[in-house]
């Protein structure tokens, strides 16, 4: 029995650094035994289906690869496709109703808990929120993450310490659910 996973490669493809181009992140899925792969644009999200491993350790082995084909470090997260559908089921947010730039979802390696972002003062950040969930946060930034303050402050290195955190917008949030589904 095989099952649907997404890759969320961080930070390949973005500003000219750390190119991988698709085509080749394909291929080296391919490589790894894994069936069924196709990628979702060029900012590194992949969905395969494979038949062993968890999602921590097809991470690890899809990070390892990827460092010695292409000669740098990336972080991956992987997830299935009934995470991937629980994390958009649980939107807080009324995705329906907003633009996709205005909502996005940061996944992250583990759980994190509200604790983690005390010393964000979300008050002064309105209208832009956020929301926690399964190893994910949900945030609503009206004028696109580009602007953001708010996305700004929680992507800070203190916040983030010690877990792998990668953004995703609504369009692809739902992208991925489709292309890991049945």
């Amino acid at each position: 029995m095989t099952t649907m996973y997404a890759a969320l490669l961080r930070g390949v493809n973005v500003g000219g650094a750390r190119k991988l181009p698709m085509a080749e992140l394909r291929a080296l899925l391919t490589d790894l035994g894994h069936g069924a792969v196709r990628t979702h644009l060029q900012s590194g999200q992949a969905v395969f289906a494979a038949a062993h491993g968890d999602e921590e350790s097809l991470a690890a082995e899809l990070a390892g690869a990827v460092e010695k084909r292409f000669g740098f470090a990336v972080d991956v997260i992987v997830r299935d496709h009934a995470y991937l559908k629980a994390v958009a089921d649980a939107c807080p947010f009324p995705a329906a109703e907003l633009e996709a730039k205005q909502l996005h979802v940061t996944y992250f390696s583990a759980p994190v808990d509200a604790e983690r972002f005390a010393a964000v003062d979300a008050p002064a950040f309105l209208p832009e929120e956020f929301r926690l969930g399964d190893r994910a946060l949900y945030l609503y930034a009206p004028d696109g993450l580009g602007r953001s303050k708010l996305a700004e402050a929680l992507a800070r290195p203190r916040v983030n310490k010690g877990v792998v955190a990668t953004t995703r917008n609504w369009n692809t949030v739902v992208r991925l659910v489709e292309m890991t589904g049945p």
